[in-house]
């Protein structure tokens, strides 16, 4: 039996993943909002988090996120709850094409997408992804990816990596949970559900004015 990939991430309402967690988790691109799911605050996600985190499972993380992980939660002991013992004691699979090597504990190299699939039908817990907005595309694209979560907080950042980049494949996604938090943070499960659907052939079919088609040309051409 296969294991299955699960994605949970916080997101603002406009897409941003980037440094939930503290002030200088991710500064690159000149972001300034870190720690921003702390700045909004919200206990109604201990709902969602708690069952998240208890069972049998494993991280699959980028590099990028696989070194603020060691950098943090192999330090803090029986703090935050033993998340960092938690941390420390599971395996954590880490797409990485460099050779720098991974020092935290239960910690593996994965080289590439095809190194994904592989661990997928191996024996073992699932696993999860946590961060690590590069994993994504990819995983999209061929179809590994069986549950999404996503915890959508009522804030705007401006800036800042998104959720799903460049190379995001046009997919379908079915709705399996939803809920609102009384903060209204939306936290909405998602599984595949295959491509999207080429254009109807009932619906509105476009102008044919000349407007139109200068508007058309001037598009083609790059100067609308």
């Amino acid at each position: 039996m296969s294991r299955k990939i699960k994605g949970a991430v916080f997101v603002s309402l406009d897409g941003v993943i980037q440094a939930p967690g503290g002030p200088a988790e991710d500064i690159t691109g000149g972001f300034s909002e870190g720690g921003w799911v702390f700045k909004v605050g919200d206990e109604g996600l201990d709902e969602t988090l708690g069952p998240l985190f208890s069972g049998d499972f494993s991280l699959l993380l980028g590099r990028r996120t696989y070194d603020i992980f060691a950098a943090y939660w192999r330090y803090v002991g029986d703090a935050d709850g033993g998340m960092g013992e938690l941390f420390t004691r599971i395996d954590k699979f880490v797409l990485t094409r460099g050779d720098r090597p991974l020092e935290w504990e239960n910690s593996h190299r994965l080289d590439g997408i095809d190194g994904f699939a592989t661990l997928k039908e191996t024996d073992g817990p699932d696993l999860l992804i946590q961060g690590s907005s590069t994993l994504y595309p990819a995983l999209l694209a061929d179809g590994l990816i069986d549950e999404l979560t996503v915890m959508t907080f009522p804030v705007v950042l401006g800036q800042g990596k998104r959720l799903f980049g460049d190379g995001t494949p046009a997919a379908m996604l079915e709705v399996t949970d939803h809920r609102v938090t009384d903060k209204g943070t939306v936290i909405t499960t998602y599984r595949p559900n295959g491509p999207l659907p080429p254009y109807p052939e009932d619906a509105p079919g476009q102008s044919t004015s000349k407007r139109e088609a200068e508007r058309q040309r001037k598009m083609a051409e790059g100067s609308w």
